[in-house]
């Protein structure tokens, strides 16, 4: 299987010349990196050489590394159910970049290209809707970032005086918290609900 996802991955760098910096087999699929400003030529001959046929999109997203200069790698998983194997594409992008959008040639990219707008903020060139679809109308940020904090910046409730829902800054109060990190069944200073039972 290995041998067969070699010959795949050297069958479409030669044919797109250029176009593929990177060929590897991994997870029991082929992962082609390509160069971002030929993502939709790799994305078309994928899906319309015989030798492929991947007409599916299951997916794509994005993985952030932070210490990168570009630190997105925009990711689409793709599927060929004539041939009965997937492949992975994978592309670098930064804050600023665009990535071209696959919606033309797979209208089913629509929402995860949105999602991974919303989540992470790349940016994808020609998609008809580019739209949070995940967050809040307002949201500050993108919660997939790894910069982003885990407590977020606002905190939304509903106020019950108000009858409306409260948006406020996200307020960590702790000055007066406890916290025991002891067991319960080892060296505990105090008494718990029932011990006055056991004592007689």
């Amino acid at each position: 299987m290995v041998g067969e996802f070699e010959a795949l991955g050297a069958r479409i760098s030669d044919a797109l010349p250029g176009a593929v910096t990177n060929v590897k087999v991994a997870y029991g699929e082929l992962t082609l990196t390509v160069a971002r400003d030929r993502w939709l030529d790799v994305a078309t001959f994928l899906r319309d050489d015989a030798e492929c046929l991947f007409v599916n999109v299951i997916d794509v997203t994005a993985a952030d590394f932070p210490e990168r200069e570009e630190r997105f790698e925009v990711v689409a998983h793709l599927q060929s159910p004539k041939h009965n194997r997937r492949i992975r594409i994978k592309t670098p992008a930064s804050e600023e970049t665009l990535v071209a959008s696959l919606v033309s040639l797979f209208p089913g990219a629509d929402w995860y290209e949105r999602e991974t707008y919303d989540l992470f903020g790349v940016i994808f060139s020609g998609h008809p809707d580019l739209r949070r679809i995940m967050t809040d109308y307002g949201f500050d940020g993108h919660p997939l970032r790894k910069d982003f904090p885990m407590t977020g910046f606002v905190e939304v409730r509903y106020d019950d005086e108000q009858k409306r829902v409260v948006y406020e800054p996200v307020r960590l109060t702790q000055e007066y918290r406890n916290f025991d990190f002891l067991s319960p069944w080892e060296a505990v200073q105090y008494d718990l609900p029932g011990d006055e039972k056991a004592s007689k």
